[in-house]
């Protein structure tokens, strides 16, 4: 797995591994495979280092929080320090929750221009949306800030989110598709025409690093891909 090849790879390196996880269902297998017996032992949980790619603006035992779905289909199966569990506070004022991620981002990597990650991942929102960088929002402007509380008028509520700068300075980012209900967009951010206003998944391009897209058959379904970009029944 992905996962815990770069994990290998970066506490090898460099003692540590900085991974940013993602929401939603499709990630939410990765995880619960991450925590099975077959896969807990083979990643080195006292030296990896949890962070967000955003995060709904509720409390963390909330039924929506990405931290709640992320703690009990992960964290808490896995010998995971909670010092390393960087949590964004989805509770509190949105901006000042912003900053706050921002300056411990910014303490994590010793003030470098941006954040370089190890791993990033991201799924897709039917929309073309990733993270909570959703249509039309001032964040797919933002070229200075790491974090940002974004305003999404269609959901009547401000979101905590990674910027694209801050992804895209990655070493490594992969998404994960699932679905036909995403084959149309998908094929939309890969093929169509260049429209990141529409399609924010479109300005995940990154630096200097690697960008895997990972789908299951009926995402791809109006997209070419490489067998070894399809995901296996079961292993998403």
């Amino acid at each position: 797995m992905r996962f815990i090849n770069s994990a290998q790879a970066a506490i090898t390196l460099q003692g540590r591994f900085s991974v940013v996880l993602a929401g939603g269902n499709t990630p939410k297998r990765v995880y619960e495979l991450l925590a099975s017996e077959r896969y807990r032992s083979r990643t080195g949980w006292a030296s990896v280092h949890i962070f967000f790619g955003d995060e709904r603006c509720v409390p963390p035992d909330h039924p929506d929080s990405n931290y709640r779905m992320i703690k009990e289909s992960l964290l808490s199966h896995v010998p995971i320090p909670a010092v390393h569990v960087h949590r964004m506070r989805g509770e509190d004022d949105p901006a000042l929750s912003a900053r706050l991620y921002e300056e411990g981002l910014r303490a994590f990597f010793e003030d470098a221009a941006w954040p370089r990650f190890d791993l990033i991942l991201l799924g897709m929102g039917e929309d073309g949306h990733t993270a909570s960088l959703f249509p039309g929002t001032a964040a797919l402007r933002e070229k200075k800030a790491w974090v940002v509380a974004n305003w999404v008028e269609q959901l009547k509520a401000f979101r905590l989110t990674l910027t694209v700068p801050a992804i895209c300075y990655a070493a490594h980012i992969v998404f994960l598709v699932t679905g036909e209900a995403k084959a149309r967009r998908l094929h939309e951010v890969l093929n169509g025409p260049r429209n990141p206003e529409r399609l924010p998944a479109q300005l995940i391009q990154p630096v200097d690093g690697l960008l895997e897209w990972l789908v299951d058959r009926a995402a791809a379904r109006e997209t070419l891909f490489s067998p070894d970009a399809l995901i296996p029944p079961g292993l998403y």
